[in-house]
């Protein structure tokens, strides 16, 4: 485990399960915004997958906001479900026919991120786990559900006896309102050129192929449209 300037005792706010890319990002400006940078901190897993390249940008967009940011390995989810994240022979599919679960899927990743986290927090005095799941976009993952935080908040406030709450900021947010949501956080120069959401490992716009940055360019355009109405219909009226 890589770990910064976090020590027990210190009694943190927040921790924000942290990836490097787009909807974590927010995230952690939306924590940063809620609990004041000096209760914020993150934490990141190396579990195997192709674009590892995440955690270098999450570590460089914490080392900017003067974030500390703790790096757990898993090596064992490698071993556990076969996946296009995680193993190299397996190309990521361009299309999702909705029919069954994109070949993208680690099954049960949230889940297992939900249980270190908490672990790793109920040790530092950190009550509040933040995480960038979305149902509005959730692109088949089961466990990035409502009803999914709903039931691993409980689990984890009960097998661990302690009153966790995880936030779910983007949980009925599209990609559209996230961006939103990043301009008025200030972040949207970082979520742009600094962040990685590309399942091929690719900074800011990503590779343009993979079904992570369709769906972030959609979104992208989808703001920028609402955008341009907007202001429309101010000069015109």
């Amino acid at each position: 485990m890589q770990e910064q300037g976090i020590s027990a005792g210190q009694g943190p706010t927040a921790l924000v399960l942290l990836s490097g890319g787009q909807d974590s990002t927010t995230c952690l400006y939306w924590a940063i915004r809620r609990y004041g940078r000096q209760h914020v901190y993150a934490i990141g897993f190396d579990y195997g997958q192709r674009h590892v390249e995440e955690l270098t940008c999450a570590q460089a967009i914490c080392d900017g906001l003067g974030i500390p940011f703790a790096v757990l390995s898993l090596p064992a989810v490698n071993d556990l479900t076969e996946n296009a994240l995680t193993r190299a022979d397996i190309a990521v599919d361009a299309q999702h026919d909705g029919n069954a679960p994109p070949n993208t899927l680690v099954e049960g990743r949230n889940l297992l991120f939900l249980t270190y986290a908490a672990i790793y927090a109920k040790a530092r005095g950190i009550r509040v786990l933040v995480t960038g799941v979305s149902q509005a976009d959730y692109s088949g993952y089961p466990d990035c559900r409502d009803i999914f935080i709903k039931s691993a908040n409980v689990t984890l406030n009960l097998g661990l006896d302690n009153p966790f709450v995880i936030e779910t900021p983007l949980m009925w947010r599209d990609k559209a309102q996230v961006w939103a949501l990043a301009q008025e956080l200030g972040a949207l120069d970082v979520i742009k050129e600094k962040t990685l959401t590309c399942y091929n490992g690719v900074a800011g716009e990503g590779c343009g192929n993979c079904p992570a940055c369709a769906l972030r360019r959609r979104g992208y355009i989808e703001w920028r449209e609402t955008c341009n109405r907007a202001s429309a219909t101010r000069h015109s009226g």
